[in-house]
């Protein structure tokens, strides 16, 4: 074909107008990730962008506003039990959850209701 696709870039997740802070404390707070600026031109757009090692995360402002329910990004993680002892120090509910062969998963959900995987492979 005479091209290949090399990674993902980054996962946009919507949130609503004015949001930008509840994203801080979440990504940044809870999650461990850092923001990163965005171009000047996107800026007006409102949102915001978030990274950790390899994985970039952009808030997007969207009206009207709908969570993702079922679509979602997932990180693979080493140390689950380490991040679940952190989200309930923090007070964040998450759902385990058994149904895929070979990996420790959970679900979280950002503050405005997007549903985010968190897995260790376990073989």
């Amino acid at each position: 074909m005479g091209f290949l696709f090399k990674s993902i870039d980054h996962v946009q997740l919507a949130a609503p107008k004015g949001s930008e802070e509840k994203a801080r404390e979440f990504y940044q707070g809870i999650l461990g990730f850092q923001e990163i600026e965005k171009p000047e031109e996107l800026k007006k757009n409102g949102g915001a962008w978030f990274q950790t090692e390899s994985i970039q995360i952009h808030i997007g402002i969207e009206e009207p506003f709908g969570p993702a329910k079922k679509a979602h990004p997932a990180f693979s993680m080493n140390n689950l039990s380490a991040f679940i002892n952190h989200l309930e120090d923090k007070n964040v509910n998450y759902q385990k959850d058994d149904k895929l062969p070979g990996a420790d998963r959970i679900y979280i959900w950002d503050p405005f209701g997007n549903r985010i995987e968190i897995l260790e492979w376990t073989n």
